[in-house]
């Protein structure tokens, strides 16, 4: 019994074999070419009058574009029937690329997500921005307060996230702030050092060490001493300094403390990179993940204020389960998930124009076609074969009055440029992959 019959029609069934074979299938097979141009223009009940015989397979596969009830032409023919893939050159992915990952989606280490300027945000405000967070991964968020001065009703803000569930820290250096704070139940106090030392003692909560002020690791292994003489529960912060101001002597900062305290719980903020870099978050992210899975970095603070790093909670959410998959399983980080592929897309295949020119040769109708490789968009009926980067260009041969219709291929050759452009994989009718 062969394991699968591919049903497809007379323009796609020269791209299909070849496709298959290059899978190197460990699977037998047969294809089943109908009496149609276009496979995309089958729908069950159309396939269930003209498919003949589909025994001696075990499953029948169809266009991914078919649309109706497959039991219809299971009844007809007795075999199961599965949709593939709307663009056949994606049928190697759907047999076996996508693979299961066991155990992936989890993480080790835990998000700060900050509410900058909390302080002088009305409570539904910073309450809308906490659920934001929250469901883009964050599991600690962090109240924003001045660089001087304090928050006078920090103490609500805390009391309301907290019965609603929230983990609750706050960033300030203000006493009396912090001491308000604490008493309405913060879990973690944004930070401690010599400066503000003589409260950690008072305080209910965990608190993040720093080194003081223009100081090194003597004074975050200082004061990190003398929470430890008085039995004050921390979080070792060494600062990730910007790019230009120390940035990779930082890093060796992080590295050091590792080493010295490999049990100690540590935290790094990113947003000195984020937010002071013109570059797009999520690469930045990605690579400071797997910098934070290699140190064993328990917690990172993120911000999303300038217009370049929104988004950049979820993306460091995504980015530690990447990141501590390929840790825990000795991986590079590839081939695993593409979900921070957005601008630019994973490897993916093209028709090539020989193929096109082939597949036009055997169109009969007057329907145009879009397609596109790493050069080109190419667009063909049964008339004329367009080949050009300028959607201007080629929607002026295409004698397109009707609005309706003018519309149409105006949205598909722009999205068509755009991908031609970025290198992304386009479909027609198919919404670009932003990862």
């Amino acid at each position: 019994m062969r394991d699968y019959l591919f049903v497809t029609g007379k323009l796609a069934a020269d791209a299909l074999m070849p496709t298959i074979e290059r899978m190197e299938p460990d699977f037998e097979y047969e294809v089943a070419v109908l009496n149609i141009s276009v496979a995309a223009l089958m729908d069950t009940q159309w396939i269930a009058r003209h498919l003949s015989d589909a025994r001696g397979c075990a499953q029948v596969m169809i266009p991914g574009y078919c649309p109706g009830d497959l039991s219809i032409i299971e009844d007809r023919i007795g075999a199961s029937v599965i949709r593939g893939p709307k663009d056949l050159k994606n049928l190697p992915v759907f047999f076996g690329r996508e693979r299961i990952l066991e155990g992936y989606g989890e993480y080790q280490v835990k998000i700060l997500a900050e509410i900058v300027e909390a302080y002088q945000m009305p409570f539904d405000e910073i309450l809308a921005m906490a659920y934001y967070y929250q469901a883009n991964g964050a599991d600690i968020i962090d109240l924003g307060c001045p660089p001087q001065g304090g928050f006078p009703g920090v103490a609500p803000v805390i009391a309301g996230l907290k019965e609603r569930g929230f983990t609750v820290s706050l960033d300030t250096f203000d006493p009396e702030t912090i001491l308000r704070a604490d008493e309405a139940g913060m879990d973690l106090l944004l930070s401690i050092n010599s400066q503000n030392m003589a409260l950690s003692p008072k305080l209910h909560c965990k608190v993040v060490v720093i080194p003081d002020f223009g100081e090194g690791l003597a004074s975050l292994e200082r004061n990190a001493a003398q929470l430890d003489e008085w039995g004050v529960p921390y979080v070792m912060d060494p600062i990730l300094d910007p790019i230009s101001f120390g940035f990779t002597e930082s890093l060796h900062r992080f590295y050091e403390t590792r080493r010295r305290h490999p049990n100690a719980e540590m935290l790094m903020g990113l947003g000195n990179l984020t937010e002071l870099t013109d570059a797009d978050s999520i690469g930045i992210n990605a690579v400071m993940a797997g910098v934070v899975t290699e140190l064993g970095i328990d917690y990172v603070l993120s911000t999303e204020v300038i217009s370049w790093a929104r988004g950049a909670v979820k993306e460091i959410d995504l980015a530690r389960k990447l990141m501590y998959y390929a840790h825990k399983n000795r991986l590079l980080p590839k081939d695993i998930d593409d979900g921070l592929l957005t601008v630019k897309d994973p490897p993916h295949e093209s028709y090539t124009e020989a193929e096109l020119r082939h597949m036009h040769q055997l169109v009969s109708d007057r329907n145009f076609r879009i397609f596109t490789d790493d050069t080109w968009i190419y667009v063909f009926n049964r008339d004329i074969f367009i080949r050009s980067i300028d959607p201007q260009e080629i929607f002026a041969q295409l004698d397109v009055t009707e609005p309706s219709h003018a519309f149409y291929f105006g949205k598909e050759l722009e999205r068509a440029a755009l991908s031609v452009q970025l290198g992304k994989k386009y479909t027609e009718e198919e919404p670009l992959c932003w990862g």
